[in-house]
């Protein structure tokens, strides 16, 4: 098994032009494939004919994507201008222009607007109130671009923004986080991570201390935490040893705790039937944010994966796997629970957990109750009918994860969970009787890429539920759901898309999450349009088209593209939100877009 050197990178001062030893690092990294022992990995002599920038390519979002996610920007560039000769121009974090000329400190934490982590508020309605929205529906329509920001090395916007006290913080796929003055898009400071950084940030007080802290998580399974003013790390905690274990889903703060949610790449290594499939199993663990340490963790499988047999091929085979957190965990304070939702078995035997909602005790960690959706879903990338691959289960199921995280709502005094399911359904759950369902609400066809995806929002009337079926005849469509009777209140199909000719890249599909203010539903698409929906009918009241080039207030070059993962932010009269995600038939790009009044 190829071993990945973790290194902590801090970019208060030129990260680009720190030493990295690139031939050690494809040695002990790449070598093990790529010295002609593996048929199918070409040798370094080979690779050295093509250009740096393919090798990045296939390390950000092509075959290589797995390895290249454990590396982290500095060390994914050095790699490939090792392998080609050639080097790239610019710096890897994109901050050698665009730097505010002062840089004040993070103060007034709860005096300005708060998008914080996922959802403004731990419930994950993702709805921001009017007040700090500083914006109505009524303006809604004279939004205009404000700044555009570039994401250095990427082909994958796929971090959603936190804005706080007037500054905006958020991840990128190379692994450099980013602090931008709100306003215009300036860099307040930047920090490396060990790998890329797909979660929200989360921003709170920090305990014992002054000032403030920024959470967040990374491909590697580590989670940081900095100083919000100044970027300085305060400290870092890999909370997954598992090779292949990242934090996808958003850490989620309250008070004192970091709730943090596992997941893994093991679902799209098992279609190697080379690979000893499977041994990951999600979990949920609670960190102390003054120190980062583990105060808990749960699994979602209990029971440890044993061997389960050999392949054909001879590998050993092992399970239980899987169930892992693809979504940001809710907390319910009065109920003293902690809600997240889980995905599909791995390896066989399917497991009661997987495809659930899943309550756990704020305090202990303890398992209170699970809600399963979809039993015996065990499933693993490439596993159709026909497939010899070993690794596939006895009998495939259909993928039908939960990637939104649940939603706590209320309405005429009553609480509900609700959430939307890759089935393409959507639930609202009884959180006083085990999470009993209250009703279902067919809004997509599902699929592996179908149904609700990313993330659903709710206010105090409606459920909002955006359709992927990205693969399917009609793709997207936004759906408004009563939150007492589950029954539908209105439907807007998915416009024609502004991408140019319809195909799988270029499609109305709505895979991406939504955001709400008063009034006015925020839903990005696949075919790379923001648009605002009303909440009264439905009606289309803004769009914009991100499908081009962007002058860039840190001079990178940028492009727009698909919205196929993170939501808009809004508050203090700005929505921000990234375009491009070249993943799942999507088109790249990377730029983050912060929209205004004028």
């Amino acid at each position: 098994m190829i071993l990945f050197l973790l290194t902590s990178l801090f970019c208060a001062a030129p990260v680009w032009a720190q030493s990295v030893d690139a031939a050690a690092m494809y040695k002990q990294r790449c070598a093990i494939c790529h010295n002609e022992s593996l048929p199918r990995a070409p040798a370094l002599e080979v690779m050295r004919e093509r250009s740096t920038e393919s090798i990045m390519t296939a390390l950000v979002s092509g075959a290589m994507r797995v390895q290249g996610a454990k590396l982290s920007g500095v060390e994914r560039r050095a790699i490939a201008e090792f392998i080609t000769g050639k080097k790239i121009a610019g710096d890897p974090t994109g901050s050698a222009t665009g730097r505010c000329t002062s840089r004040p400190p993070f103060t007034n934490l709860s005096s300005r607007p708060l998008w914080n982590g996922w959802s403004p508020t731990s419930n994950n309605m993702r709805l921001m109130t009017a007040q700090q929205a500083g914006l109505t529906a009524a303006q809604v329509p004279n939004l205009k671009l404000k700044w555009a920001f570039g994401f250095p090395d990427a082909t994958l916007a796929w971090s959603q923004p936190s804005v706080a006290a007037g500054r905006v913080f958020v991840g990128s796929h190379n692994g450099t986080v980013f602090s931008l003055d709100a306003a215009s898009g300036c860099i307040y400071w930047t920090f490396s991570a060990q790998g890329g950084v797909r979660t929200a940030v989360s921003i709170g007080p920090r305990e014992g201390a002054t000032g403030s802290a920024v959470y967040f998580g990374d491909t590697n399974a580590n989670v940081y935490a900095l100083d919000a003013s100044t970027g300085e790390k305060l400290w870092v905690r890999q909370v997954e040893t598992h090779a292949l274990a990242r934090v996808t889903g958003s850490p989620t703060l309250y008070r004192n705790r970091l709730y943090v949610p596992l997941s893994s790449y093991e679902e799209a290594m098992g279609a190697s039937a080379d690979y000893e499939c499977c041994t990951f199993r999600g979990s949920l663990a609670a960190l102390d944010t003054r120190t980062g340490a583990i105060v808990w963790k749960t699994y979602t499988i209990p029971d440890e994966p044993k061997p389960r047999g050999k392949s054909s091929t001879g590998k050993t085979l092992y399970g239980p796997s899987g169930a892992a957190i693809w979504s940001a965990p809710t907390v319910d304070a009065k109920r003293r629970v902690v809600y997240v939702a889980t995905g599909n078995t791995y390896s066989d035997p399917p497991q009661p957990a997987s495809d659930a909602v899943i309550s756990f005790d704020m305090a202990t960690g303890k398992m209170v109750w699970t809600r399963q959706a979809t039993p015996n879903d065990t499933f693993i990338i490439g596993c159709r009918s026909g497939s010899t691959n070993p690794n596939c289960p006895e009998k495939s199921g259909p993928d039908h994860d939960f990637g939104n995280a649940p939603i706590l709502a209320s309405h005429v005094g009553r609480d509900v969970i609700v959430i939307g399911q890759k089935s393409g359904v959507g639930y609202a759950l009884d959180p006083d009787n085990k999470g009993q369902i209250l009703w279902q609400y067919r809004a997509g066809e599902g699929g592996a890429l179908g149904g609700i995806e990313w993330g659903s929002a709710a206010d105090g009337e409606n459920a909002y539920f955006p359709v992927s079926d990205i693969s399917r005849p009609k793709p997207g469509g936004l759906h408004a759901v009563n939150l007492k009777s589950g029954e539908r209140a209105w439907f807007t199909p998915a416009p024609a898309p502004v991408c140019g000719t319809p195909g799988r890249g270029c499609n109305g599909a709505q895979s991406a999450a939504i955001s709400v203010l008063p009034g006015v539903v925020f839903s990005g698409s696949n075919d790379g349009a923001l648009r605002a929906y009303s909440t009264k009918d439905g009606a289309i009241i803004w769009e914009f088209n991100t499908n081009r080039p962007f002058q860039t207030v840190n001079g990178i070059a940028a492009t727009g593209g698909s919205m196929q993962g993170p939501g808009p932010a809004i508050g203090g009269g700005m929505v921000y939100v990234n375009a491009g995600y070249g993943a799942f038939g999507g088109r790249p790009g990377n730029v983050l877009l912060a929209f205004g009044l004028e």
